[in-house]
């Protein structure tokens, strides 16, 4: 990967939307030209982070999940931002859409529609092996043709064995969690679970939905 100069750096900061900051700076920027500029500050040890960049897992996942059959954006650029650090960035565009969490919090009549087909979606990627620990309704997009994709998925794996009973629950658990640490108690979870485990909403057709905005895709 090579290595961003600190001027070109400098140049996306200025131009750009910061959309997800942390104590430790910018996250996600909005670039001028529509592409996300993405940088993951990592807790890692600097040689473990320079060994795996969290920059190339996230690419590796986009291209995966894409290969499967699940939208995720597409990431044109990978790069290191500070190598001694183990600091690393990327370039991509984003998906169109609006966020599972974004959507209950504003059209809530919506989720009795949607529920069934999340449901299948999750029931989908659990049956695609894939293991994606922080799975919740904020990296859950609702997409313009009516499908979902997913956001934010640096620690998703495909395993080689079918996932356990104790990876769904584990995934579901941090579902709940999140919604419990953000206040969001309105949010039909229990009828989601129950959909996941009965099968039910594998009929449904996909609905359209038009006109929905390029999610800001903040990290909740």
């Amino acid at each position: 990967m090579r290595i961003v100069s600190a001027q070109e750096m400098e140049s996306w900061l200025a131009s750009g939307q910061v959309l997800e900051a942390d104590a430790r700076g910018p996250k996600v920027v909005a670039l001028d030209d529509h592409s996300f500029l993405k940088i993951f500050h990592t807790r890692r040890h600097p040689l473990l982070a320079r060994l795996q960049p969290a920059a190339k897992r996230f690419a590796d996942n986009a291209a995966l999940l894409r290969r499967l059959g699940v939208a995720a954006p597409v990431v044109t650029e990978t790069f290191w931002i500070d190598r001694n650090r183990g600091l690393s960035g990327c370039l991509y565009e984003p998906l169109p859409g609006i966020s599972i969490e974004t959507l209950s919090n504003q059209s809530p009549e919506r989720l009795d529609e949607l529920l069934p087909r999340l449901a299948s979606f999750i029931r989908g990627l659990h049956g695609k092996r894939l293991y994606f620990r922080s799975l919740h309704i904020g990296n859950i997009l609702l997409l313009p043709s009516g499908n979902f994709g997913l956001i934010d998925f640096l620690d998703l794996k495909q395993n080689r064995f079918p996932l356990s009973r104790w990876h769904v629950q584990r995934n579901l658990r941090h579902l709940s969690s999140h919604l419990e640490r953000r206040k969001n108690m309105d949010f039909p979870a229990e009828e989601l679970f129950r959909l996941y485990h009965t099968g039910s909403g594998q009929e449904h057709e996909h609905a359209r939905v038009q006109d929905w905005p390029v999610q800001d895709q903040r990290k909740p």
